[in-house]
């Protein structure tokens, strides 16, 4: 399973910004993949990486970091393998790389995926 984040970029406090997180499955011979819940980390320098939103299968479960709360708004289109984070209201703490994750299986090994991460700046 592949993930390619986009949508980062450098913005102004009180911006928005939508970030988007495809995820390809390569199959192989032998090997079967399925995902089930995704979400988005993110890491500010200096700092640990932090879950920010984690949205479940179907989608209707979401949880957030009470500092996104709000203002942070996950979403997955399951039929085009994508999920958003709608970010609202930025704020200069929320600077930092955002990684998407996924969660699912390998056969029957549970794994967890990594994007590369986009950086997101905002300036106050």
């Amino acid at each position: 399973v592949q993930l390619v984040e986009s949508g980062g970029g450098l913005v102004q406090a009180g911006s928005s910004l939508r970030l988007s997180c495809a995820a390809s499955i390569r199959t192989f011979t032998g090997s079967t993949f399925s995902i089930n819940a995704m979400g988005w980390y993110r890491q500010a320098p200096g700092k640990q990486r932090e879950l920010v939103a984690y949205i479940g299968s179907d989608g209707d479960r979401t949880n957030y970091a009470d500092s996104v709360k709000g203002r942070f708004t996950a979403a997955r289109d399951n039929a085009k393998n994508t999920m958003y984070l709608q970010m609202n209201s930025l704020k200069p703490e929320d600077t930092g790389v955002y990684y998407c994750i996924a969660e699912g299986l390998t056969g029957t090994i549970e794994t967890r995926w990594w994007g590369q991460g986009t950086q997101v700046t905002v300036s106050s």
